[in-house]
């Protein structure tokens, strides 16, 4: 890794446009009809992807009439995301912790790990919080995915090369990840896991009200209550 770059850059640069065939990117247009009505969403309305990977959500999204910006610290992935784009879907390779929109978004994406969880050093994630919320206009809505800290701590494998910090909240593992060629690279990976109790908070210092937590898994987006048996939780908050 060069100086300078996050650690998940070179595994999406390994990884490239085979990222789309592991199974939780094959949800998003079921992801997509629920954010539809839990986001308040109508054509024409312009929406923030963070961390939008090679573009899945803001191009349905585009192509469902509205004008999506999704930004990502992957210059691969970016590349990908514009390969093919809608009309109304536009990209641009940017760390998300310097975020510098402000009140100018219907709504904010941050989903399956985008940025937020992925960001794991101290502070991190509550700055790309806030700015997410400084993106919103006044009223408008945040649906952000995190993973749950329950489930990781339930169903805790040692043996499967990873580990977790009961003091950071964050996990590490050992996994192997397959470019178009079908090359196997092991990559380290770390996600930082969250109680709902815990996401509340950090919205309300964000300047969020936060509208429901759901338990969710890629592709089964919903409205259920929070369980210890969901790897997500997803949140849908409002800017005051």
């Amino acid at each position: 890794m060069s100086e300078g770059q996050h650690w998940f850059e070179p595994v999406a640069d390994h990884l490239g446009s085979a990222y789309l065939r592991y199974s939780f990117t094959k949800g998003t247009r079921q992801e997509v009809d629920f954010l539809w009505g839990a986001l308040g969403l109508q054509p024409g309305m312009r929406v923030l992807d963070v961390g939008c990977g090679p573009g899945r959500h803001s191009n349905e999204l585009a192509r469902r009439g509205l004008v999506a910006h999704g930004i990502d610290i992957s210059s691969r992935f970016v590349e990908l995301a514009q390969t093919d784009a809608p009309s109304g879907a536009t990209f641009q390779r940017m760390d998300a912790r310097d975020l510098a929109f402000e009140a100018s978004f219907d709504a904010v994406i941050c989903l399956c790990q985008g940025a937020f969880g992925l960001m794991t050093a101290n502070g991190d994630d509550e700055l790309i919080l806030k700015a997410m919320a400084k993106a919103l206009k006044p009223g408008g809505r945040l649906a952000l995915s995190a993973f749950s800290a329950y489930f990781v701590v339930k169903y805790f494998d040692g043996n499967a090369g990873a580990t977790f910090d009961a003091d950071t909240g964050v996990n590490h593992e050992h996994t192997e990840v397959k470019n178009e060629l079908g090359d196997t690279k092991v990559v380290d990976l770390w996600t930082g896991c969250y109680t709902p109790r815990e996401l509340r908070v950090l919205c309300r210092t964000a300047g969020l009200t936060v509208d429901s937590i759901s338990s969710v898994e890629p592709g089964a987006y919903g409205a259920g209550q929070p369980t210890v048996e969901s790897p997500e939780f997803l949140v849908i908050a409002r800017r005051h």
